[in-house]
């Protein structure tokens, strides 16, 4: 049985947009901070973990773009573990081994945490992560903490059908700069 596992860069105000990239006041913003050796191995262990990726149209398009022209573990990782997009529109992804999901997302979902076996990493994808919280679909959330106040971009949090329970299982300080939290939903 799969598991719905939320990672994300967040600054102090709940911003998760554009943390490596993207059209954004403050692009890359994420990278101004240490999170020292640490803290990127935990997020390759986090990947590698990981036995497929669910990912948003926008957040897919940038992976699709960056990890086919780069090799080692972690690339290879990426490039070769099952895909699955949301999107509507996306016909023929061209990414190896990527499966687009248009139908209902909750169906999806429930379908993709039957047949796959482990963790269904879901990085980014503010609109999907969105709606996979609102259906109350989401089972772990792993957030990546820096040091700064944005001022505004996309928040992860926004208003819900209802309140839900987690369990701090997990706190970390990385490098001088980052806290990784981790939290399992509480049933």
């Amino acid at each position: 049985m799969g598991r719905i596992v939320v990672t994300e860069f967040i600054s102090l105000d709940g911003v998760v947009q554009s943390p490596g990239g993207e059209d954004f006041k403050y692009p890359n913003w994420s990278f101004d901070f240490d999170r020292g050796p640490e803290g990127e191995q935990f997020k390759t262990d986090e990947a590698l973990g990981s036995a497929a990726l669910l990912l948003g149209r926008v957040t897919y398009e940038g992976f699709a773009a960056a990890w086919p022209q780069y090799e080692g573990e972690l690339a290879d990782k990426y490039n070769e573990m099952p895909k699955y997009v949301v999107s509507g529109t996306l016909k023929d992804p061209e990414w190896n081994n990527t499966t687009v999901l248009s139908g209902g997302l909750a169906e999806e979902v429930a379908r993709l945490k039957r047949d796959v076996d482990g963790e269904i990493s879901v990085a980014g994808s503010i609109r999907l992560v969105k709606g996979l919280l609102t259906l109350d679909l989401v089972d772990e959330i792993h957030l990546m903490w820096f040091p700064v106040i944005l001022g505004h971009g996309l928040k992860l949090w926004t208003e819900t059908p209802d309140k839900s329970t987690w369990t701090l299982t997990e706190s970390t300080r990385y490098g001088k700069d980052a806290l990784v939290t981790i939290h399992r939903r509480a049933r």
